[in-house]
């Protein structure tokens, strides 16, 4: 027989508060035209997004989370000092170690939580939303604030043509706590490694360190390129749309809701064609909003969903307690699903 106690945490976990952060500067994708041969006709057909908000120096990951948290924290009516553990999705912070949820956690005043930081690109929000919901039930916090973060324009190729007018950057936040009711839906969610080509870093951190150029991409003044991220737009296209939709109905199977029962749908903003064609192979109702924040906001990556949930509810376009299936994809190639009650 164990001799452990058995943990004693809330019955269920539920999403108590959503806030986020834009940086001020808005670029219009006429700003993107001056380094691709392109047109502002052919990145609104081809992805829908008209701007994107790029960070100044002063904005940096840490600075747009603690913007973001403290909306959040706010938003759920609790102090700082009751977070019990930070979880940061980003694949945009430089700095190897510590972890940038070590510095947040102190700046907004948290105490001494379990801070630490996860790389699951695209899809780290749902990730990160599913340990906090664990660790609610499981006992080890009673509440935990799950960030998104990203300053994607740092690893934004600019000559690029297939990716320089996806990214943006931002930071989305939510704070996750005890509730009566189930609230935050199981989770389907994995990885399929053998595509993990199609989204990648163009240059490992260590491979500029070789001393050898010609070993590393150049950029038009031939000057060595910084690392960027890249993809294989048309297999990650097809990929998203096939296989997505797919993940998105076993979420709705498991968490035993129809998609005539869902208020709002708030997939990853990767590409409005990818949301559109999603919306259609679900079939989902005309009453249900679709947040398609993408078109002012760019691909935020981790960012995406929590940027699109504040973005719905400050609008009214989405309401506290409605029913909303969430879903991220992306490098790797990983994905996360889950159906929440909107705070």
């Amino acid at each position: 027989m164990s001799k452990i106690k058995p943990s004693k945490g809330a019955p269920y976990a539920r999403i108590l508060g959503v806030g986020g952060y834009r940086p001020t500067r808005v670029v219009p994708n006429e700003v993107i035209l001056e380094t691709i041969d392109s047109s502002d006709e052919w990145i609104r057909s081809r992805s829908g997004i008209v701007t994107r908000h790029w960070a100044s120096d002063e904005e940096t990951v840490a600075a747009m989370s603690i913007e973001a948290s403290g909306k959040a924290i706010a938003d759920a009516g609790i102090d700082p000092g009751q977070i019990g553990a930070v979880v940061v999705s980003t694949v945009s912070h430089f700095k190897q170690t510590p972890a940038v949820a070590t510095e947040i956690a102190h700046k907004i005043g948290a105490g001494k939580p379990a801070a630490f930081d996860i790389s699951a690109g695209c899809a780290g929000f749902g990730y990160g939303l599913t340990l906090a919901k664990g660790m609610v039930v499981e006992g080890s916090a009673e509440y935990v604030l799950v960030i998104g973060v990203e300053r994607l324009s740092d690893l934004t190729d600019l000559e690029d043509r297939a990716t320089a007018f996806l990214f943006g950057d931002g930071a989305g936040a939510v704070v996750v706590g005890p509730s009566q009711e189930p609230a935050i839906g199981p989770t389907v969610w994995g990885s399929e490694g053998d595509k993990s080509e199609t989204i990648k870093q163009t240059v490992a951190w260590n491979d500029l360190h070789i001393g050898d150029v010609s070993k590393l991409p150049l950029d038009s003044k031939g000057e060595v390129k910084f690392p960027a991220i890249t993809q294989e737009g048309q297999a990650v296209f097809r990929w998203a749309v096939f296989e997505m939709a797919k993940v998105a109905q076993q979420a709705l199977d498991a968490a035993g809701i129809a998609p005539e029962d869902l208020d709002v749908f708030i997939p990853h903003q990767a590409n409005m064609r990818i949301i559109d064609s999603m919306v259609k192979t679900l079939k989902l109702p005309e009453h249900v909003t679709v947040a398609r924040d993408i078109e002012s906001t760019g691909n935020t990556s981790a960012a995406s969903i929590p940027l699109a949930m504040e973005r719905l509810l400050a609008t009214g376009q989405a309401k506290s307690g409605d029913t909303a299936l969430v879903i991220g994809f992306g490098a790797g190639l990983v994905y996360a699903a889950t159906v929440v009650t909107l705070p």
